[in-house]
């Protein structure tokens, strides 16, 4: 027994298909607006980014840590304690009496907390070097924070771990470019964030528009080939004026 053809059900397959060819030549002939978008969004990232997103500076400073054995001999033991309390040192560093300490000292506008986040304590992988860095939306005040932290961990770790101090490697300077944010990744982010907008837009509408427009698709809906196509004809002006002047000959013979 021969299945009834059910344009409906036909419709409903046709719609969970995606012509993705068709897709993309639909995008082509919208590149002005995904253009328009593209540009919009990383004009407006940019000066988001600009003008409302103040810039933050990070300073460096570093300490190289040995724990020795002797006063003036270091021996492949003390090399190996040195690597495993480099992690001991970046915890310590950020205890709540030491970073209060510097805030005091420093006059500080900051609890414990906001201190807290502004620092970061990382060790170099295989050495025994620690790495302070200090962010701030001042530059001066991110090396002031950052030299301080090297400075307390000269007088604190001995003090607390009971070892030999840390040596200053390096202390921090001020730093001349900002850390972050960056406008030109913000801007790319923006850019592609406008495009992708436009081009989600545009293809539900793609999927929304049930219309048929061509022969192939009154055949894929219905099933059979239309028997003639009607084409479109555009008149040019000066035809459409002649054929208005004709009709206005007709009439006035026809009084």
């Amino acid at each position: 027994m021969n299945e009834q053809f059910d344009p409906r059900l036909a419709l409903e397959q046709e719609e969970n298909e995606i012509d993705l060819a068709e897709l993309f030549s639909y995008y082509l002939t919208k590149w002005p607006a995904i253009l328009i978008g593209l540009l919009a969004g990383a004009v407006i990232a940019g000066c988001f980014t600009f003008f409302m997103i103040t810039p933050k500076y990070t300073a460096t400073a570093k300490l190289y840590m040995v724990s020795s054995s002797s006063d003036s001999v270091v021996d492949l033991t003390d090399l190996n304690i040195g690597t495993s309390l480099s992690s001991d040192y970046a915890e310590l560093l950020k205890v709540r009496p030491i970073l209060e300490q510097i805030i005091e000292e420093n006059k500080l506008d900051y609890t414990y907390e906001q201190l807290f986040n502004m620092i970061n304590l990382s060790t170099i992988s295989d050495t025994r070097i620690l790495v302070i860095k200090a962010e701030s939306t001042s530059p001066k005040e991110a090396k002031t924070i950052a030299n301080a932290l090297a400075v307390k961990a000269e007088t604190e770790i001995p003090r607390l771990m009971d070892t030999s101090k840390p040596n200053i490697a390096e202390l921090a300077i001020v730093p001349l470019r900002k850390s972050s944010p960056s406008l030109t990744k913000n801007t790319l982010i923006g850019g592609l964030a406008g495009m992708l907008l436009v081009i989600g837009v545009f293809t539900a509408l793609y999927l929304m528009d049930d219309t048929l427009n061509t022969a192939e698709d009154v055949e894929k809906f219905l099933g059979v080939m239309p028997l003639t196509v009607i084409p479109e004809v555009k008149l040019d002006k000066d035809a459409s004026t002649a054929q208005t002047e004709t009709d206005a000959r007709h009439k006035e013979g026809g009084k």
